[in-house]
């Protein structure tokens, strides 16, 4: 499915997801609007964002200049960049009050714009209530890293309309991913597949039944993952990982509660790549 992309997207969240969608509409030739909650944090958005775009410049994966691809991005700290965008992805923190937070300001300053979520477990039906037009929202979750990765989770909730959906899957496949499409369920199917198989590597590890080189190994040549579970779950986040599963185990029950080495690491601040440990020790420098 193809389509013709928005002139102007917007992103509610510079972050690491953030910055990766700015970047995957820039390079696919949108104008993007980055919103963040303070000049510091706008400068450190423009400076993700910038970093994937040389990138893809180095690599010859867009035959756009830096200069061009970064005249077409605007990052500040008011909404009302949101109001000439087709389409406006709120990408902060899994947090559901802080996103039901969030959504508002974009339904108030895009009232005409699709509006996606991208979380990764937060049901799209609890948040669509929550919004004056729920057929204009569903979610679009992508995947860290997003520059290299194809895909993208298309959620339909229930009140999500026909035209938006059609839309959604016509712009992911526009810029080059391919899209899923599940209907509304606790941690959809990619977060649900995943934080299973990541809690049982990490409750193995725990019970001492293999390393987690060992553990990650099996799976990477076993079953041909391209990366094993307990590093996958270093790259995505501890904290992340754990509360996915707090929210999971409060929906699906017991076989989803977090091990306690899970909780143990995320409470002595190993969260993984982004702190230099988790699993395994990254170099951070």
């Amino acid at each position: 499915m193809t389509a013709t992309l928005p002139r102007a997207v917007g992103v509610l969240g510079g972050g690491t997801m953030g910055a990766g969608i700015a970047h995957a509409f820039l390079v696919s030739g949108c104008l993007v609007h980055v919103v963040e909650r303070d000049d510091e944090q706008c400068e450190a958005a423009c400076a993700r964002v910038l970093r994937a775009v040389r990138a893809s410049v180095e690599r010859g994966t867009t035959d756009e200049s830096v200069e061009a691809l970064s005249e077409r991005l605007s990052v500040g700290t008011t909404d009302e960049a949101f109001a000439e965008c087709g389409l406006v992805i709120e990408a902060v923190p899994e947090q559901f009050e802080l996103k039901v937070h969030s959504l508002g300001r974009i339904a108030r300053s895009a009232p005409d714009a699709i509006i996606a979520s991208n979380t990764s477990s937060i049901s799209i039906d609890d948040l669509a209530a929550t919004l004056p037009e729920p057929e204009r929202f569903l979610g679009l979750h992508f995947f860290n890293p997003v520059p290299a990765s194809k895909l993208v989770e298309v959620v339909r909730g229930a009140a999500t309309s026909d035209e938006t959906l059609h839309a959604a899957q016509g712009w992911v496949a526009a810029i080059g991913k391919t899209a899923v499409t599940v209907a509304d369920a606790p941690g959809f199917a990619s977060s649900r597949l995943g934080v299973a198989l990541g809690l049982e590597a990490i409750r193995m590890l725990e019970e001492g039944v293999a390393s987690a080189e060992d553990i990650d190994r099996a799976m990477e040549l076993g079953y041909r993952h391209p990366v094993g579970p307990l590093r996958l779950t270093d790259i995505v986040g501890l904290d992340v990982r754990l509360g996915i599963a707090e929210y999971l185990h409060g929906r699906l029950g017991a076989r989803f509660e977090p091990p306690q080495l899970l909780r143990d690491k995320v409470a002595a601040g190993e969260l993984g790549r982004k702190t230099g440990r988790g699993f395994f020790t990254w170099d951070v420098s």
